[in-house]
């Protein structure tokens, strides 16, 4: 496994005045060996110069904002540069550059079966850069393919861990997303440290049950939420009959026994649970009809 070092380099200005000054130098001898007419300075002086002349500047190159540039000496691993600027280094060193900027992956929707088995639609956003360049050039085939195929298995990993939807007390992909972020985003950098990659951020981008029990399991949360929202009505129809009850007898407004106690909260649980305005009917006789 490589580790990204720092490549010596030298400031490329003053090497490009050198190159100038012998690729003036070279221009010289060669003029003055064919006025002259002696080809031994021209051949034995001026060429040699501009030969080296040529090996200078050949040293020469730019780093851009956000970007490295890894050197190699003949398949010799000697460095990165990543301070930008103008640079000159050893000219036999063949240079790469590599991109430093952040980067984002929006992934394809991916059909995969959650923990219970059901399928479901899911996609992620991932926001990556290269950390370490010797990693990212030299320790993978391509980081990029690497990437996305490592995303594209963390995510089937992570999405088959977890149910689409659970109780409360239970982590699923529906119900607590901001935990499951944090889960991929873990997953994912343990996967492409070997890339020397950073993973910035990861996301779900899209989650949806498949097409094909779309229907049904929507049906089913309809359920499940009429079922709840009944058990809370019940209970607070429940708490206001008591309290009615309670304060009818502290009160002695109204004297009940058994039968008319019953009946009376027979019908405030239909009036409170019921789902239409009820219709009373007055009695305007006795107490009792």
């Amino acid at each position: 496994m490589h580790t990204e070092r720092t490549a010596s380099r030298v400031s490329g200005w003053a090497m490009l005045i050198l190159d100038l000054l012998l690729a003036t130098a070279a221009v010289l001898l060669i003029v003055h060996g064919a006025r002259t007419d002696d080809p031994g300075l021209a051949l034995g002086a001026g060429l040699p110069v501009a030969l080296l002349a040529g090996l200078v500047g050949g040293g020469l190159f730019v780093v851009n904002p956000n970007e490295a540039v890894i050197l190699l000496l003949f398949g010799d691993y000697r460095g990165t540069v990543r301070t930008n600027g103008f640079w000159w280094t050893n000219p036999f060193n063949s240079r790469s550059k590599l991109s430093l900027r952040a980067r984002t992956l929006n992934g394809p929707k991916l059909k995969v079966n959650d923990r219970s088995g059901n399928p479901i639609e899911i996609a992620a956003v991932v926001v990556w850069q290269v950390r370490d360049t010797a990693m990212a050039k030299f320790d993978v085939d391509n980081y990029h393919d690497y990437v996305n195929t490592q995303s594209e298995t963390a995510v089937r990993h992570l999405t088959s861990s977890y149910p689409y939807d659970a109780a409360e007390d239970e982590l699923s992909l529906r119900g607590a997303t901001d935990e499951i972020n944090v889960h991929l985003q873990r997953e994912l950098q343990e996967r492409l440290a070997r890339a020397g990659v950073f993973v910035i951020e990861a996301r779900f981008s899209h989650l949806a049950y498949a097409p094909e029990i779309a229907g049904a399991m929507l049906q089913r949360q309809q359920a499940t939420a009429i079922i709840a929202a009944r058990k809370k009505i019940v209970e607070g129809a429940v708490g206001m009959v008591d309290d009615a009850l309670r304060m009818l007898t502290e009160g002695q407004i109204v004297e009940l026994d058994n039968e008319r106690r019953a009946a009376m909260v027979s019908n405030l649980l239909v009036v409170l649970c019921s789902e239409r305005s009820a219709q009373p009917i007055l009695n305007a006789g006795t107490l009792y009809p």
